[in-house]
């Protein structure tokens, strides 16, 4: 009997389509569209809509529509693969909001993002009424960022409020995704409801005191919220029609990228750390029990297998890397090059790389800050190493506050496949960095879908044994940490603390003093 099982993963700038076959270990299908390029009519740059406000970031939720159905007609092709599917799941960008009216159709024509900036007035506000930062991560095991979706809902609340009354549902961007895959099933779980910043995910409930602040009748426009370890229903009769699916095929409740990410890294048992090194950097890892960050800093999330996925996110990442290798006419291997005229430390010139706002530390404001170049200093090699320790350094500052000293790194996303970043991670973390190869979340809802399906269907198959066949590893590109860098790169993550220290008005060492133990 086969045992297809397909993953869909919905995020910024593109979608992503894998089919694996449990009886041999394999992906057996695997496809990808790009916003930009194969749906030019929505005008989009990096799946984003153009010529938005500063701080704004949108899309049209109808682009990931048709998204599926261009994935699903070259799909359909293969009639022995789509007919024999027997569940399928997404994953979908975090936090994204998504209105729907009553009849289904959008209340909104388009949807905030997770790197939309703009609500940070209503997160202000939100905290303010709860009772302060404090308070807040109380009431939901979190701060309010103006990542999460409560801000958006917010924002639409006190700016647009006949579209805010024209809601019957507030939805994320997999549970839009799910909702057109079932024909009308309004559901969120459990991994994607912890950042939508009301749903506590400890007590695993939505905060009626923060729901209330935004408007009254807000809880009657929330989704239920069921667990994350079981299907929704049948894939839709329109569908089956259209495409060839079999009209038994289930809908797994899915859930965000990040906790498929895990997944499909292989990140599943407690003690590993993901890094994804994307447009954005993210760390995550799995825990038994809840971490809730007394700073707000690390996110409380749930994963999609029952537990919890300590999270933290910086906004830049990717970004500021590639527009350095624009501005310079630089290739990859070109900037890799560039690392060998420079040493560890770079004599303590350092970029706190806050190009765009920054998620953590949690300061939408940002810019950034170049500290101790001298004029001399300001040479494309020593910039692009302060650019890239930078990037590593302010991630390392987030993950210092997560409750793991973890024995692996695991790396994920395009940059990823650079040996100088792994390096560097490698270095600066001081612990063994992998990068996964393979098709991350996109394999991890898959994977979830087969394991979601042989649990509803009497086999007590875990989720280890069906993960571990589908984990690839790059051994060439797997670093250690170097002991001639680790001092150097201890001494560079106390300057750049005290650096972001002093710039966030908390007390912290001089750093010019610190400066100097990294002069070459």
């Amino acid at each position: 009997m086969n045992q297809f099982f397909a993953g869909i993963d919905v995020s910024t700038q593109s979608q992503k389509l894998v089919v694996i076959d449990l009886n041999i270990d394999s992906i057996i299908y695997s496809d990808s569209i790009n916003y930009d390029n194969d749906l030019p009519d929505y005008k989009t740059f990096n799946g984003v809509i153009r010529n938005n406000p500063p701080g704004v970031s949108e899309s049209d939720p109808n682009m990931w529509i048709d998204g599926l159905h261009i994935l699903f007609k070259k799909l359909s092709k293969r009639t022995d693969i789509i007919s024999s599917i027997k569940c399928l799941s997404v994953s979908g960008q975090q936090h994204g909001l998504v209105a729907l009216d009553r009849k289904g159709n959008l209340a909104k024509s388009t949807s905030k993002l997770w790197n939309d900036f703009s609500t940070q007035k209503e997160c202000d506000i939100l905290t303010e009424n709860i009772g302060g930062k404090d308070r807040m991560i109380a009431e939901i095991s979190n701060s309010q960022r103006t990542g999460y979706t409560a801000s958006k809902i917010f924002h639409m609340q006190r700016n647009e409020i006949e579209l805010f009354n024209n809601t019957y549902q507030f939805m994320l961007v997999h549970n839009y995704v799910n909702y057109f895959l079932t024909g009308g099933v309004f559901a969120m779980e459990e991994g994607d409801a912890s950042g939508t910043g009301l749903w506590d995910p400890v007590k695993k409930k939505w905060s009626e005191s923060l729901t209330s602040i935004i408007s009254k009748d807000l809880l009657s426009k929330l989704p239920p919220v069921s667990s994350s370890i079981e299907s929704i229903g049948n894939i839709s009769k329109e569908l089956v029609k259209e495409y060839g699916f079999n009209s038994a095929c289930r809908i797994d409740a899915g859930s965000g990228d990040n906790m498929y990410g895990a997944i499909g890294t292989g990140n599943i048992d407690p003690g590993i750390l993901t890094i994804s090194l994307g447009t954005s950097g993210t760390a995550y890892t799995i825990v038994e029990s809840p971490f809730v960050d007394p700073t707000g800093e690390i996110a409380c999330f749930c994963d999609s297998t029952g537990r919890y996925l300590p999270l933290l996110c910086v906004s830049n990442m990717a970004g500021g890397y590639n527009s350095f290798l624009e501005k310079n006419g630089l290739s990859h291997s070109e900037f890799e090059a560039l690392m060998t005229y420079t040493h560890p430390g770079n004599d303590g010139n350092v970029i706190v790389p806050w190009y765009e706002g920054e998620r953590t530390p949690d300061l939408p404001n940002a810019s950034p800050i170049y500290f101790g170049f001298s004029y001399d200093d300001l040479t494309k090699e020593k910039v692009a190493r302060g650019l890239i320790e930078g990037h590593v350094l302010n991630l390392y500052e987030g993950f210092s506050k997560m409750p793991i000293k973890p024995k692996e790194i695991y790396l994920t996303g395009g940059l990823s496949q650079s040996k100088v970043w792994c390096q560097m991670i490698a270095d600066i973390f001081n612990c063994k960095a992998t990068p996964v190869l393979g098709e991350g979340a996109a394999l991890g809802a898959a994977l979830h879908a087969g394991w979601i399906w042989n649990n509803e269907n009497g086999s007590n198959e875990t989720l280890s044994k069906i993960v571990k066949p589908f984990i690839t590893f790059d051994e060439q590109l797997r670093c250690m940490p170097k002991d001639e860098n680790i001092k150097v790169y201890d001494n560079l993550k106390s300057l750049y603390s005290s650096i972001t220290m002093r710039i966030r008005g908390l007390d912290g060492k001089d750093p010019f003093e610190l400066k100097q133990s990294l002069k070459g």
